[in-house]
């Protein structure tokens, strides 16, 4: 949705996907469904989408939140291939780098596309999608509950 018109699928394919805030990301993400969300997670535009949202990720931490929180949070999202990525926390900073980093993970979380978006976009709750079975989680199950304190996460 810009400026209160919504966005058709096709649409977002032309969509700079740098110069769209978290809040309309959110809103966009709000007004899909699954199977519109699967159609666009597809090839180039699915690696667009998944890069930019992991790059805001590290301008969304909250360092006065995570205190002295030191852990590797490792992200799998499949679909139509599995995309990884790994995000370090540690000294009031976070970092986001493409595949599986030296260290193991504090905790892995694996999801589908939409279920990602949706998490992300602030559209999902983490622990309804943990308790239905859509976000799996190996490792510190406390930490990946306080994840979404650490970052600000836009709301529709």
């Amino acid at each position: 949705m810009t400026n209160g018109v919504s966005r058709e699928p096709a649409d977002l394919a032309d969509l700079d996907f740098t110069a769209v805030s978290p809040e309309e990301f959110a809103r966009i993400v709000k007004g899909l469904s699954n199977k519109e969300i699967a159609e666009i997670m597809r090839g180039e535009l699915r690696m667009r989408v998944l890069g930019e949202v992991f790059r805001r990720m590290e301008r969304q931490f909250r360092p006065e939140r995570a205190g002295s929180l030191d852990a590797v949070i490792r992200w799998k999202v499949t679909g139509e291939t599995e995309v990884v990525r790994e995000i370090a926390v540690s000294g009031g900073s976070c970092t986001v780098r493409e595949g599986r980093g030296d260290t193991d993970p504090h905790v892995t979380l694996t999801m589908g596309d939409a279920e990602f978006l949706r998490l992300v976009s602030g559209n999902a709750s983490p622990v309804t999608m943990f308790m239905t079975r859509r976000l799996k989680l190996a490792g510190d199950v406390g930490l990946a509950s306080g994840l979404t304190r650490y970052f600000d996460i836009p709301k529709a």
